[in-house]
């Protein structure tokens, strides 16, 4: 595409990033409607105004799924914004999810040339803008399959690495069937995100594009249990199997006190109230107590949204409790000041060593540490080191533990000769091939907890490898031995 903005580079460096219109935080911090309403036509104009249209554009280098970004931004400066979804869309299926939830400020928006001397081109607000357009003037329209290919293929899981696998399976013209354990599809964009980030209407038409494709869906169903994955060679008739399964299964920090009433993991937490809607108690079926003053340990994107959501639950303080600086924090900067906005109180080089119980056993406070960086460890970051003496108690009723999670073992334990790491994840090659011949695997399930796009990144290159495997794969040749 040649360029079609007329306006000199230094002439759209002057132009200011636009920001996304939000809720104002003293009425937001009282309701679960979403945040952001994003960018407005006027203001993704000048936004799209400020792309600079690099010969080399490197954002796309920089975007999980290659989104061609220079060539989406053009063709909203031309108002041509379907042309511009459908030009994500064809790396991106889900461009309204990852519009809101993707990390782009450290992936696409880091490396803009622009972002060098300036702030970057605001990347993610225009896919978003592009994706809602869409989807507001109900001018999607779904890809022609023209291509049938007589083969099945399972997909383990409705999270963003299952979706993304299945649906450009789909496009190519495999039959695909998706096994969720869920009543509803998206894995942990519903069960995990709450809908003040990601509303589930949202959610629920990017689902029913990728029904659209021809993707064939049972929910309830355990693999592992409900259908073993050999079964579901052997039985079902399937040639390949994409596991896709997520880290729901917490972990705990191992304090004393843990087993009281009152303490939370943020995935119990979460799920009761994104997927159960415990918040609408009692007229849903899941209750969710939770007290005057709540204390939430961790520092990512999960710990923001408990602690968020324990604002909107009627909590009067809320405090974010995290052993590094906020420098070390890797939750998505604009999370961190939205919850600043919203009230949350933040307690820096801070560690729990114990939770208390009243009379009734129930929480009544958290014991803390205060705590001062080191050398950085493992993981680059700055090590943390208790200052003995520093201990003092915080009055809370609610604790809830957002440490980090790990795979459900169902699928590990029930099959034969998968690989798994000492953490439980299993192991897979550059490809997302796992150990056993014709089963693939990609997202939290791999990597641990990690990002929405990352997962869609491991679902795309996983449908590829699956499509050059069958490909390859003699016909007669359908069975597990």
């Amino acid at each position: 595409m040649n360029y079609v903005n007329p306006m000199k580079p230094s002439e759209r460096m002057k132009l200011p990033r636009q920001a996304s219109i939000e809720q104002i935080a003293e009425e937001r911090n009282k309701n679960f409607n979403e945040v952001s309403a994003g960018l407005d036509e006027a203001r993704a104009l000048i936004e799209a105004a400020r792309c600079l249209e690099c010969k080399n554009p490197v954002c796309i280098e920089g975007c999980p799924v290659t989104i061609d970004i220079r060539t989406f931004i053009q063709l909203i400066y031309k108002k041509d914004y379907i042309g511009a979804a459908n030009k994500i869309r064809e790396a991106n299926y889900l461009p309204a999810i990852c519009g809101r939830v993707c990390p782009q400020e450290t992936q696409c928006e880091i490396v803009c040339t622009l972002g060098k001397k300036y702030e970057p081109v605001a990347i993610g607000k225009l896919e978003r803008f592009v994706a809602d357009y869409e989807i507001t003037h109900n001018l999607f329209v779904p890809p022609v399959i023209t291509n049938h290919i007589d083969k099945k293929v399972a997909v383990v899981g409705s999270g963003p690495a299952g979706i993304t696998c299945a649906a450009e399976l789909a496009k190519i013209g495999y039959k695909v069937t998706i096994f969720e354990a869920l009543h509803g599809l998206g894995g942990v964009l519903r069960y995990g995100i709450p809908e003040f980030r990601l509303p589930r209407e949202i959610l629920d038409t990017e689902m029913e594009r990728v029904r659209q494709l021809g993707v064939e869906i049972y929910k309830n169903f355990v693999v592992g249990r409900t259908a073993s994955i050999d079964e579901l060679f052997n039985e079902w008739g399937f040639e390949a199997i994409f596991l896709g399964t997520g880290a729901g299964t917490p972990t705990f920090m191992g304090i004393p006190g843990e087993s009281l009433s009152g303490v939370y993991s943020a995935n119990e937490y979460l799920t009761r109230i994104n997927l159960m809607k415990a918040y609408q108690f009692p007229d849903s079926d899941t209750p969710i107590k939770v007290g005057k003053e709540v204390a939430v340990i961790g520092g990512g994107n999960t710990a923001m949204d408990a602690v968020r959501t324990s604002l909107r639950l009627g909590a009067k303080k809320a405090y974010l409790i995290y052993r590094r600086s906020r420098k070390e924090m890797p939750a998505r900067e604009e999370e961190v000041h939205h919850a600043e906005q919203e009230g949350v109180e933040f307690m820096m080089l801070t560690n729990p060593t114990r939770i208390i119980a009243d009379g009734n056993n129930w929480v009544s406070g958290i014991e803390c540490q205060k705590m001062e960086l080191g050398e950085p460890d493992e993981s680059g970051r700055r090590k943390p080191i208790a200052i003995k003496g520093s201990e003092f108690i915080v009055p809370v009723q609610t604790v809830i533990e957002a440490v980090g999670q790990k795979p459900n073992p169902i699928i590990q334990t029930t099959t034969d000769g998968l690989n798994v790491s000492k953490w439980g994840t299993i192991v897979v090659n550059d490809v997302q091939l796992t150990s056993r011949e014709g089963i693939f695997a990609g997202g939290d399930l791999t990597r641990g907890g990690a990002t929405v796009i990352l997962a869609m990144r491991d679902g795309k290159i996983a449908a590829e490898a699956i499509h050059k495997y069958l490909s390859e794969k003699p016909d007669a040749d359908t069975k597990v031995k």
